[in-house]
């Protein structure tokens, strides 16, 4: 923008100018751009306002034709209307907010927009906002202000995986009682979002001509009890070395991942290695269901005879039916979802440690599950046994 030739401002310019910087806020390199004068020269009426000397600075200048002055007040004007044009797009989302928090937009933007403008576009009024500066922050914003940290903090704690009505659960156990809309509210503000979900394919090869088990389950996937139906699957996860493939062993009861082992190889071998450390850390009794899908490795004889070893009954769902193992599946897919999907392994050795990690101590003893009443497997479990003995 053409600027107005050097020595014609007037005084009333000048203090207009220096309100700018002194009233609105803004910085006087962002006012002088803003005026088209030199920022050296709006220097120097800012430091002579604050001292009470403005009157005298730049007296014996000539006194701008009325051309000159039309053509400032013109200039003015058409960079206001370009303002209020602009300053909408800015402020979407406030129109429909109360007054406090477009005053607090106004604030967050004072530094780049004149004050009484944004005022104007938002239709509040502008000794209103300075008022709202200078009044100390109220009860309900220093609590807004905690509870975002708190939810900031139980966000992070919580591995980013949780929704509204599972972060409540977990910020009422720290001490923070809240209501799901405001939790939602205020993750919204925050731009707080769950990870997430990418599909993944499946491992199973039904093609094949071993004995298979009947459907025992049939879907029958309330459990009353600890060890009396596990269900399993095979599934991969990509490292720079090759693939890790992961066979797991789930508790209907308590969905705890009971036993899991990884290797390189999908084969017998390894869902018989994950079925050896769910029988060694629960000693389960005889006639417990161990259901899975048709895949060779849970078809092949010597894992049907180690089923019949540990006295448990072999089923199996129905072909391409996905629904008939649901609740391993959605364990894939917490696992996928809020881990896998987000880190990039370098070696199998880095993927064991973190899958190991993630499933001892965050999904077993820590993630809360809806259906267990929001609480951890572990913390289901224990409750479980306390009733038991209470009983």
């Amino acid at each position: 923008m053409e600027r107005i030739p050097k020595g014609i401002y007037t005084p009333e310019f000048r203090a207009e100018a220096v309100k700018l910087v002194e009233k609105d806020g803004l910085s006087v390199d962002a006012a002088a751009k803003r005026l088209s004068v030199p920022k050296s020269s709006l220097g120097n009426w800012v430091r002579a306002s604050r001292v009470g000397k403005l009157a005298t600075v730049g007296q014996g200048q000539r006194v701008p034709t009325e051309t000159e002055v039309e053509l400032a007040r013109l200039r003015k004007e058409l960079a206001e209307v370009k303002l209020e044009r602009d300053l909408p797009k800015k402020m979407c989302g406030v129109f429909c907010e109360g007054v406090a928090v477009k005053y607090a937009r106004i604030d967050e933007l004072r530094q780049q927009h004149p004050v009484a403008a944004m005022c104007r576009v938002l239709e509040v009024s502008e000794s209103g906002y300075h008022a709202w500066r200078q009044r100390p922050p109220s009860a309900r914003t220093q609590e807004n202000l905690r509870l975002e940290t708190e939810i900031k903090a139980a966000h992070q704690r919580t591995r980013e995986t949780y929704g509204p009505q599972r972060l409540q659960s977990d910020l009422a156990d720290h001490g923070i009682p809240a209501s799901v809309y405001r939790i939602k509210r205020i993750r919204r503000r925050l731009g707080l979002r769950c990870k997430q979900k990418r599909k993944f394919k499946a491992t199973t090869n039904s093609s094949h001509t071993l004995p298979l088990a009947p459907n025992l389950l049939d879907r029958q996937f309330a459990v009353a009890a600890p060890d009396r139906a596990w269900v399993s699957d095979i599934t991969y996860v990509a490292t720079d070395e090759g693939w890790l493939y992961l066979a797991g062993i789930k508790d209907l009861f308590n969905g705890e991942l009971v036993g899991y082992a990884m290797s390189e190889r999908m084969t017998t071998s390894l869902v018989s290695q994950a079925l050896f450390r769910a029988v060694a850390a629960k000693r389960p009794a005889k006639g417990l269901i161990h259901h899975s899908d048709r895949g060779s490795q849970y078809c092949a004889h010597a894992y049907r005879k180690q089923l019949q070893q540990f006295g448990m009954q072999a089923s199996m769902s129905r072909k391409g039916n996905c629904w008939d193992n649901a609740p391993m599946e959605s364990f894939w897919g917490s696992l996928k979802n809020e881990l896998v999907h987000h880190r990039r392994f370098t070696t199998r050795t880095q993927a064991r440690q973190e899958i190991t990690e993630y499933i001892e101590i965050f999904y077993n003893r820590i993630r809360k599950q809806a259906r267990l009443g929001y609480l951890s497997p572990a913390q289901f479990t224990q409750q479980y046994h306390a009733k038991q003995i209470a009983a």
